[in-house]
């Protein structure tokens, strides 16, 4: 696996020290087996300290906001569900998959696999209940390949006959930021559908209501 090479400026014992500090992290936070504790721990349980590293809430609000999204779609009809719209993927349901769909496709980067996985998109139909217990797998392997290294490590993939490297943080930014903007496209569609409350889904909603923060 290639590894970033650090030049010799004046931020080298900075950036040495700070790949040092989250390989400890990273490392503890395996020891605790942190991304396999039961959901309604990780999720649902106020801890003791609010959650601080910015990775553990990207991939967690990530989970909690898709699964929101989902829980506001099991009061539509399946042609409300498949409804049509001019935005994103155009329906719901479609929207829903490309988010679970896109996060698997990365997993397959950062977990280096050989040859990737079939786009979920292409797959058959699913019920709100179908894709939520899709999304806890691939939301599982997510959490799990995004915790499991540094940050600053880089992964190489292929599409088509090009070759690309990235580091481990922009992978988990970006899947985590496309979830955010498809969910912002959820929400205009349930909107548009008469929905009378929106399902929380900022990352400042999980650490009001989950976390334990923004309250005195």
């Amino acid at each position: 696996m290639k590894k970033r090479i650090p030049d010799q400026s004046t931020g080298l014992n900075y950036q040495l020290g700070r790949a040092s500090l989250q390989k400890r992290r990273y490392a503890d936070l395996r020891a605790a087996d942190l991304h396999l504790r039961p959901r309604s721990i990780l999720l649902t349980k106020v801890p003791q300290m609010p959650t601080s590293d910015p990775v553990q809430i990207l991939v967690t609000t990530n989970r909690w906001a898709t699964e929101n999204v989902i829980e506001s779609c099991q009061t539509l009809s399946e042609e409300q569900f498949h409804q049509r719209f001019e935005m994103g993927p155009g329906n719901l349901h479609d929207t829903i998959l490309h988010i679970i769909g896109a996060m698997r496709g990365w997993c397959d980067l950062l977990s280096q696999r050989d040859e990737p996985r079939p786009r979920l998109e292409a797959d058959t139909k699913r019920s709100p209940d179908e894709l939520l217990e899709l999304l806890a797998e691939v939301s599982d392997e997510f959490e799990s390949l995004a915790l499991a290294h540094p940050v600053e490590e880089d992964v190489d993939g292929k599409r088509g006959k090009r070759t690309y490297t990235f580091n481990r943080g922009t992978v988990i930014t970006h899947v985590t930021t496309h979830g955010m903007h498809h969910r912002a496209q959820c929400l205009n569609m349930l909107r548009h559908l008469g929905a009378e409350t929106q399902p929380k889904s900022s990352v400042a909603d999980w650490a009001m209501t989950v976390d334990g923060q923004g309250r005195k």
